[in-house]
């Protein structure tokens, strides 16, 4: 790292944590696609790793605490700042049955989350700048998996709507959006169908890779 190296704040959820479905824990520093990606970048970047188990757009949680994303990216920005590219890959946690959300409304709370961080201009560095990555959609067979129950029985069907209304989003509001799913290769382990494969973590890193210097 350098004294300008660029700053990269990478907000997300478990799949941004990198929570390997198959162990039940954590990828390692050599495998999940925030560090991937700091590797491939160089010291020109600083990629920070923001990612919780959870995390919603703007839903509080009624079973866990600090999960709602809209609540705590002010201080994630100040902590990090300057920035230069803020990464959201946010509303996996939105579809969960307990949310009664639709997926008109987790847009919403995406817009919510990303005109904030557009309103918060002491933490950039020169000018509001940011990604919305869609992730994956869930896919079938996670009901049969010990999280069906919890997400609930439509949770496919509204995580494959989101990527189209998050790309409106960030055609309106001025931001770059990567559908993740668009990328060959990139998938959920069949473990509970949700979570990013160990290969995926590494093809995602490396679009973002090819990406990234191009939009800082």
């Amino acid at each position: 790292m350098t004294t300008t190296s660029k700053t990269i704040v990478c907000y997300g959820d478990s799949n941004t944590h990198g929570y390997n479905s198959a162990t039940l824990g954590r990828f390692s520093e050599k495998e999940r696609w925030t560090c991937l990606l700091a590797d491939l970048l160089g010291t020109d970047y600083l990629v920070r790793e923001e990612g919780l188990s959870g995390r919603t757009t703007s839903f509080d949680d009624p079973l866990f605490e600090g999960l709602n994303g809209f609540a705590y990216l002010h201080s994630c920005m100040m902590t990090h700042e300057p920035l230069d590219l803020l990464i959201i890959m946010l509303g996996t946690n939105d579809v969960k049955i307990r949310f009664s959300a639709t997926p008109g409304n987790i847009a919403k709370g995406m817009e919510r989350l990303v005109t904030k961080a557009l309103h918060t201009p002491e933490a950039w560095r020169n000018h509001p700048n940011i990604l919305i990555i869609a992730p994956p959609p869930i896919e079938e067979g996670y009901y049969e998996t010990s999280i069906g129950p919890e997400m609930g029985p439509d949770c496919i069907e509204k995580s494959k709507k989101l990527a189209p209304l998050f790309q409106e989003i960030a055609g309106r509001l001025n931001c770059h959006f990567l559908d993740a799913a668009s990328i060959p290769g990139v998938g959920m382990y069949p473990h509970d169908h949700m979570h990013l494969s160990l290969n995926s973590h590494r093809l995602l890193a490396e679009k973002l890779a090819v990406l990234i210097p191009t939009l800082c």
